[in-house]
């Protein structure tokens, strides 16, 4: 006879279930958070459909083809930058990453958490892009692995850059001042506009903002069937480097 044991076994999960379940619930938050799905996900499709059907701007070729690289890059910022920085700032004022560092679940598993839960919305995102751009006519170039290797290396610049701007701001600054940033670099990073269009004396500096690096290098891959652009790449291992590195410094969690 078989008997049953009831003794408590008090402990925590293994580490990779804890991260697991924690990224669960950033996703579940994130997908079911209006504003954040309208930025992640209705925004880039808006801007991609409405600029390749309305000829705004002379791109000198396809417009799908020239604003579907743009749009993926976009949709990377709002999910590694504006949207973490929001919901990150708003948690540390809530107390909420004071609490979660109380449980079992160290600082470490916690960021590892958040960076996965960035990585999968961004795959549905990128689902959805493409899947949008191919119906518009879109017909992609180059190597896939390249595209993939430069939004890594993207998201964990613009990961570091929300996470600073989180870790130190107010939380209602942080609301104003990533918003601002999001419109700035749709506007001035190549996304739907060549940076052939702004001044001459404006493009080296455009150019080594991260959503330009970005945004050029996939365009140089994907719609120019181009090999693995190393400028583009080294600028945005730069600012990873640098934003990860004061975060690191100066991020605070209360």
């Amino acid at each position: 006879m078989t008997t049953l044991d009831f003794t408590p076994a008090p402990g925590a999960a293994p580490f990779p279930r804890m991260v697991f379940a924690q990224a669960c619930a950033e996703v579940r938050a994130t997908l079911r958070n209006g504003e954040q799905l309208a930025l992640t996900l209705v925004l880039p499709v808006l801007l991609l459909t409405g600029f390749s059907m309305m000829p705004l701007v002379d791109v000198g070729g396809s417009r799908v083809g020239f604003l579907t690289p743009g749009v993926l890059a976009l949709a990377v910022m709002s999910t590694a930058f504006t949207g973490q920085a929001i919901a990150t700032g708003f948690e540390r004022r809530y107390g909420v990453l004071k609490r979660l560092g109380a449980t079992p679940l160290s600082r470490a598993g916690l960021m590892l958490a958040k960076t996965a839960a960035v990585v999968a919305v961004e795959v549905i995102q990128a689902v959805v892009i493409v899947a949008v751009g191919l119906a518009l006519g879109w017909r992609p170039h180059g190597s896939f692995l390249s595209a993939a290797l430069l939004i890594v290396v993207g998201t964990a610049a613009f990961s570091g850059l929300g996470l600073l701007m989180a870790g130190t701001l107010r939380a209602e600054a942080t609301l104003a001042a990533a918003n601002l940033v999001y419109l700035v670099l749709l506007g001035a990073g190549g996304v739907v506009f060549p940076l052939s269009k702004f001044p001459e004396g404006m493009r080296p500096v455009l150019e080594i903002l991260p959503i330009s690096a970005l945004t050029g290098g996939l365009r140089s891959v994907l719609a120019q069937g181009a090999a693995l652009p190393l400028v583009p790449l080294a600028v945005l291992a730069a600012w990873a480097v640098l934003s990860l590195g004061l975060v690191s410094r100066t991020f605070r969690w209360e």
